[in-house]
């Protein structure tokens, strides 16, 4: 393996006022490696990318690419040079009102060193080449905003790819992806660290990091805290590193349930789908895993009524449920917590208080005025009931790390009484810490509820559920109370009618 140094990083420091975000990083990417990076929420890790990605300028240190000053004006300047980053935020990689041929040759257009005169047809046959060399199986003609969260990241991967660059960054790029996607992926990845490309890979995916990395570099507080380049590579050393301290177990005691708060007889999510049954209680925590893509999304929207299923009944509370719309579900006490927060659960120019409060405004106005002392106070105590990280209340959404802005969006249905509360994904994208302190408490105030987590990953599951269902092919085929566990049986069933594939990486 080739150990050139294609980005050398010096000395980096930068602030943000009197917040000192990077305090003297040194990394060295090196051509043909993958160096996964690790770090907790608020780390740096953003930050660093960003100076990287000609973002932010950096005030100290220097970086060389191939040997070369490296400074970039701004993303353009970085790409240019051979810099790409992929981020975790899909949009910033695609533009969705354009279709999939356009956004993989946006680089080509007038404009970026090809002819002056736009010509469609040419544009889709130089795309479809792209699609071609990057395994890409889409309509090039369909809009991209209509494409699912999976395959907006696969275009906007493919598109990163088809500029050949010298260094590659891949923000938690597995987060929104299929088990079959992440390996067309990981295939991606190969090929490129065979071409000599650098690879920065940012993730807190113990599969993915087992998968993909050749070295990992522990970031906390702004500062490199371990270097892990020896095989096998001691992921629980490097998390420790991470965070500081060593990770404990969760400890999970399945708790007996209580009254039954929903259930669903005889439920059929597709045409082709069996039908199950369903039962949620007050007082558990149950979590629902999956391969992406086996049905767990299309359950959620229809226990709040975003879409219908093909057969069955749905009870709450002994009732016959069958909500219309999201607002007849939240007006009946059941909450889901959508996945993807950027597009369905944030609202980017809004403070944090405004994010937490939105679906209940009503609640904390007096004849059709909003009194802003009561909705305040609300979010100031979801902020120190979740451990949000920030100056106060008033501080725009976007001012958080990923970990504090998944942890406001899950505060907004915990600042209200309901019967159901559903989390789709609720652990998307945040470090383990942050699972931990989300799952904590979610189990803490679980007593008067019944609550349904949502997670591809099992550890996930494992770490706040009493009870784990399984879901493939849009049915449910497994249950298991959280206690002693055969986790043989639970990753069988996880893969039922799953692609077989090894996860081992291919000789070079």
């Amino acid at each position: 393996m080739t150990t050139n140094v294609a980005l050398a990083i010096s000395g980096i420091t930068k602030a943000f006022g009197t917040n000192l975000v990077l305090r003297g990083v040194d990394l060295d990417l090196h051509a043909g490696q993958v160096t996964v990076l690790m770090g907790a929420n608020g780390a740096g890790k953003s930050t660093l990318v960003k100076i990287i990605g000609g973002v932010h300028a950096p005030d100290g240190g220097e970086m060389r690419l191939g040997g070369a000053p490296f400074r970039p004006a701004d993303p353009a300047g970085a790409i240019r040079a051979g810099v790409v980053t992929v981020h975790q935020s899909i949009n910033d990689g695609v533009i969705p009102d354009l279709d999939v041929a356009t956004n993989l040759v946006l680089d080509r257009l007038p404009g970026t060193g090809e002819p002056h005169l736009f010509k469609p047809g040419r544009a889709r046959t130089i795309a479809a080449e792209v699609a071609e060399r990057m395994g890409l199986a889409l309509d090039l003609r369909a809009m991209v905003r209509d494409l699912s969260l999976a395959d907006r990241q696969m275009v906007a991967i493919a598109r990163a790819m088809a500029r050949e660059p010298q260094v590659m960054i891949l923000d938690e790029p597995t987060s929104s992806l299929s088990d079959a996607e992440a390996r067309r992926l990981f295939a991606l990845v190969d090929r490129l660290r065979d071409r000599g490309v650098a690879i920065l890979y940012i993730s807190h995916r113990t599969s993915d990091i087992r998968r993909i990395a050749d070295r990992i570099i522990a970031l906390r507080d702004g500062a490199i805290s371990g270097r892990f380049e020896t095989e096998p590579l001691d992921y629980e050393a490097a998390v420790t590193a991470m965070l500081g301290h060593g990770l404990t177990e969760a400890g999970i005691e399945a708790r007996p349930a209580g009254a039954e708060v929903l259930r669903a007889d005889g439920l059929r999510l597709t045409p082709a789908g069996r039908p199950f049954s369903l039962s949620l209680h007050r007082g558990e925590v149950v979590a629902l895993t999956g391969l992406i893509g086996t049905g767990k999304t299309a359950l959620a929207e229809t226990l709040v009524g975003l879409r219908s299923p093909v057969a069955g009944r749905l009870s709450l509370a002994g009732r016959p449920y069958r909500p219309r719309s999201i607002r007849e579900a939240i007006a009946a006490g059941v909450f889901l917590s959508a996945k993807d927060r950027a597009n369905n659960a944030i609202i980017p120019a809004f403070s944090i208080f405004q994010n937490i409060s939105l679906p209940f405004l009503a609640r904390y106005g007096r004849f059709g005025f909003l009194t802003g002392g009561p909705e305040r106070k609300m979010a100031r105590d979801q902020i120190d009931r979740l451990g949000i990280v920030c100056q106060g209340e008033r501080d725009p959404i976007l001012t958080l790390s990923g970990g504090n802005q998944q942890k406001s969006v899950v505060a907004r249905w915990l600042s209200q009484p309901c019967r159901l509360l559903i989390l789709d994904e609720p652990f998307q994208g945040v470090d383990i810490r942050a699972r931990r302190d989300i799952g904590a408490k979610l189990r803490e105030t679980a007593g008067d509820r019944a609550t349904l987590v949502l997670c591809a990953e099992l550890d996930e599951a494992l770490e706040v559920a009493d009870r784990i269902l399984v879901m493939a092919d849009h049915t449910l085929v497994g249950a298991h109370v959280n206690t002693d566990i055969d986790l043989d049986q639970v990753l069988s069933q996880i893969a039922t009618h799953a692609e077989a594939a090894s996860d081992a990486r291919p000789s070079r």
